[in-house]
């Protein structure tokens, strides 16, 4: 089943988010070299792509996992969060309507 991994960031995550993001987008090769991994990116804490020093206000994550469960262990074992770039993360089951599948 697929789930959402939804990470808010602590203010001033960017130092942080830069020095852990190698092992974070480590995490996520594996994901997508598995063809687990629909989709994943972080939320700009402004109105651009490249939002520079306002770094980012948190991230999301949709993959496939076995189990709510299995999600949740994925999610609390990620850099981000060991490093204290995410300051609240939520798992959700996903349905993934369009596109559709």
């Amino acid at each position: 089943m697929l789930y959402a991994i939804i990470s808010e960031d602590i203010e001033n995550s960017l130092p942080a988010r830069l020095t852990t993001r190698p092992d974070h987008i480590a995490r996520l090769q594996q994901l997508q070299n598995e063809g687990r991994l629909i989709l994943a990116g972080p939320h700009p804490a402004i109105d651009s792509n490249e939002p520079g020093e306002a770094g980012f206000s948190g991230s999301l994550i949709v993959a496939e996992f076995a189990s709510l469960q299995a999600a949740q262990s994925w999610a609390d074992a990620d850099p981000y969060v060991t490093a204290g770039v995410y300051q609240h993360v939520k798992v959700k089951p996903f349905k993934q309507v369009f596109p559709a599948v």
